[in-house]
């Protein structure tokens, strides 16, 4: 066996190893759904909502991590990757040292030692991960807005992906397909969402005087 695999599989970083494990394996999954124009983010929940009254230790530590303003499924995969990297490089300066930390210790350690890294970290990502609604609009606004095709292109079948802008300036991404009635949208086209549904909005080719409007409010 490896070097590198003796390290991965040794006792005393064996929760950070698994952890690194489950990151990357969700983080592939959603790669490739995100590419067939789905997303395992949707599928398990937008957003982990944590209600701002609720006064109790946990929803505490989840509002403080900025649970509910990044995609459930990022936050999963930056909390292990975080915990991850901290409990190798706690268990190496200590090897590094001559000593080994005991292992539900060092869980311990890294864990508390993660917390104000993954809330920096996702406050970060909060700022460039668009979002499927935030808390200043619903879903249901966007219908009449004009997107870009960002995954696709659009057609009958699995949905793609659009972006677009809401009237407060946050840049959105949310799921997608075209009308029964339309060809397919290629990617970059703008489209007008005309309708939603359980499986997302109806996209239709935006017209061409919508399009220019949507410039110009841009550059504005």
């Amino acid at each position: 066996m490896s070097a590198v695999g003796d390290i991965l599989l040794a006792p005393d970083v064996r929760p950070f190893a698994v952890a690194a494990a489950i990151m990357v394996a969700l983080g592939g999954i959603e790669l490739l759904s995100t590419m067939i124009g789905l997303s395992i983010s949707e599928l398990i929940g937008k957003d982990f909502a944590v209600e701002a009254e609720s006064h109790n230790a946990l929803s505490g530590l989840f509002l403080w991590i900025n649970a509910g303003r990044l995609p459930l499924l990022i936050l999963i995969i930056l909390i292990l990757g975080i915990f991850s990297i901290g409990g190798f490089l706690l268990q190496g300066l200590a090897h590094a040292a001559g000593t080994a930390i005991p292992v539900s210790l060092a869980a311990v350690v890294a864990a508390a030692g993660s917390i104000p890294v993954i809330r920096n970290t996702s406050r970060g990502l909060a700022r460039i991960i668009p979002r499927d609604e935030s808390y200043a609009v619903n879903d249901s606004d966007f219908v009449g807005k004009v997107a870009t095709v960002s995954v696709g292109p659009l057609d009958q079948g699995l949905p793609g992906r659009v972006r677009l802008k809401d009237v407060f300036g946050n840049w959105h991404t949310v799921s997608a397909r075209a009308s029964a009635e339309s060809e397919a949208l290629p990617v970059g086209a703008s489209v007008l969402l005309v309708d939603r549904d359980a499986k997302g909005f109806i996209a239709i080719a935006a017209p061409a005087d919508l399009v220019e409007q949507q410039r110009s409010s841009n550059r504005a």
